[in-house]
């Protein structure tokens, strides 16, 4: 079996992994060369969508920036999984919050806005502070702004206009006005549910982002809002019939749970899955959109996750601590760039503390700001 993932980056290329011992293929489509490549060792197999979709028998992806050009074409194939609806709904702000409504599930309140005039009318209707957020291509903390008084509006709504008017032709931007949650911490749950609707997830993850960008991820084994989260993974999987890993970002506001954003894909806070359970995300994946039986989620052991960003290379004296894992991506170094992730591994949380502080020791602080703010949570 050929599964062609759209998109060539670091997800295409751990599921690809996963996947050879399933023996099955996964090719990877470019979207922005059109070019076929081995997502292993990024070697071009060929050339053009028709091509890449003749060949395959099931067609998934990696990201949700999708070109309409791409997906079209795609979803007519009838191979393609999690299907459009899916991956639209991850990409466009409007659309996902839209599907949340649908599906029942909880978020916060929300308006859209294209002028200064609509930005007022949703202060007035859903009060201060909000959160601005573009619509479509917002990923890792972009396209989003504070609007914490009144007097800031003006200023605020000077960069929204400019950010809107530089937006690419080929899609309508737009921005989405939130209202701002106090949360007490950010979850996120990862799933996958199979061609016959049964759902498998995994623990229930917090997760400490900087500067927006993901940076610790510590899977919880018997979190107290593990089940509210996976009803709201079932409302929206059934909503959108999916098929596949989907991951879901909640914020965590006492004893209730808010869909911040959902990602219809393997996600960046699963990571750890590689070394702590059973099957990981992207083995699972593999196993849904094939037809598969989807493998075991549970929590084997203590595990976390650190992203490394921006830099290509490690002290080596970080492979002495046991239960370590390096997974790099071949990529071409620049700031802010996922390069890699560690995973970390214990027999117990004690343990598990006690590895993270001798990693921390070891890492360039101005690199990995902010971790020990996560020492405090593993217990």
């Amino acid at each position: 079996m050929r599964v062609l993932v759209l998109g060539a980056g670091q997800l295409a290329r751990m599921m690809a992994l996963e996947a050879i011992p399933l023996n099955i293929e996964v090719q990877a489509f470019d979207v922005r060369s059109d070019q076929i490549v081995d997502p292993i060792n990024q070697q071009v197999l060929g050339e053009g969508l028709q091509q890449a979709l003749r060949d395959a028998d099931v067609v998934t992806a990696e990201f949700e920036h999708i070109p309409q050009a791409v997906l079209e074409p795609c979803e007519q194939s009838g191979k393609f999984l999690p299907g459009s609806r899916a991956i639209l709904s991850g990409g466009d702000r409007r659309i996902e919050k839209a599907l949340l409504q649908q599906a029942g599930v909880a978020s916060a309140a929300y308006a859209e806005v294209q002028s200064k005039a609509e930005l007022e009318a949703a202060v007035q209707q859903l009060g201060l502070p909000l959160v601005l957020k573009s619509a479509l291509e917002g990923y890792d903390g972009k396209g989003q702004w504070r609007l914490k008084q009144i007097e800031q509006l003006d200023a605020v709504w000077a960069e929204v206009a400019q950010f809107l008017k530089q937006a690419s032709k080929k899609a309508k931007q737009g921005i989405v006005a939130e209202q701002f949650i106090p949360f007490d911490y950010e979850v996120s749950l990862v799933g996958a549910r199979g061609k016959d609707g049964q759902c498998v997830y995994y623990p229930l993850t917090e997760n400490h982002h900087v500067n927006g960008v993901l940076s610790v991820s510590l899977p919880r084994s018997a979190h107290p809002l593990q089940a509210q989260a996976e009803r709201m993974f079932q409302a929206i999987a059934d909503e959108l019939d999916y098929v596949g890993v989907l991951a879901i970002e909640f914020f965590a506001v006492g004893d209730r749970l808010l869909v911040n954003e959902i990602a219809p894909r393997v996600h960046n806070s699963g990571h750890w899955s590689q070394q702590g359970a059973d099957t990981s995300q992207f083995a699972n994946h593999i196993r849904a959109v094939c037809g598969l039986p989807l493998g075991a989620t549970a929590l084997l052991r203590p595990t976390l996750m650190v992203n490394i960003l921006g830099l290509d290379q490690l002290p080596d004296s970080v492979l002495a601590i046991p239960g370590l894992h390096l997974h790099w991506y071949g990529k071409t170094p620049r700031p802010g760039r996922k390069m890699g992730h560690i995973n970390l591994a214990a027999d117990s949380a004690d343990t598990l503390a006690q590895r993270f502080a001798e990693l921390i020791a070891l890492l360039p602080a101005d690199d990995f700001p902010e971790l020990t703010q996560m020492q405090s949570r593993i217990s």
